[in-house]
């Protein structure tokens, strides 16, 4: 159960409700939306810049789904390991999912994705290892507005995943990823959920 009560939808003001799309959305949808309407006008801060990094992305949503993956392995945030984005849907299998929970990255992925699980990996465990040396190899697959745009998913998964994993939001989630606080958990743990 979750460290922070949800707030009910219809506690929530106008422009934070109508945002999240609160009312044609699922609880799943709307997963630590209902813990941070507890500060709604500091909840549309991180909410914004979700959504501008959703809106203007130049990146492909399999690369970026891929990162993102890794980092909430990383982060063990459960909601974010149990959900998979339908706008990357079909772009790899379960079995693609699953290997980035193991250490090496995997082979098969392109280069651009295999520095981009690097990049995540680096951000989420040991930051200050993405040195000009990272850069440069980071330069050879990316431009610098993507390599901007990189870290910034980055600094949202690592930062918002780890906000929901202090909070241990559970509720919703298929039982493998509903394990208790401190229990390590795979991203193959249970059949994700897909969502918008």
């Amino acid at each position: 159960m979750s460290r922070i009560s949800f707030v009910p939808t219809d506690e929530w003001p106008k422009t934070l409700r109508d945002f999240a799309q609160a009312d044609a959305a699922s609880n799943i949808e709307l997963g630590i939306t209902r813990m941070l309407a507890h500060a709604p006008g500091a909840a549309m801060g991180p909410l914004q810049f979700g959504a501008a990094l959703g809106t203007n992305r130049t990146l492909p949503e399999r690369l970026i789904e891929l990162m993102r993956l890794r980092i909430a392995f990383h982060n063990q945030c459960r909601s974010c390991m149990a959900i998979r984005y339908s706008s990357a849907e079909g772009s790899f299998d379960e079995t693609t999912a699953c290997a980035l929970e193991r250490p090496e990255i995997p082979s098969n992925l392109s280069k651009p994705e295999q520095l981009a699980i690097e990049l995540g990996d680096r951000f989420a465990t040991d930051h200050l290892t993405i040195d000009g040396e990272f850069f440069d190899r980071l330069k050879v697959s990316f431009s610098e507005p993507e390599i901007m745009e990189l870290l910034m998913h980055c600094a949202l998964y690592v930062g918002m995943g780890r906000l929901a994993a202090v909070v241990d939001m559970t509720e919703d989630l298929p039982n493998g990823f509903a394990k208790p606080f401190g229990e390590n958990v795979k991203l193959s743990a249970d059949k994700p959920i897909s969502v918008a």
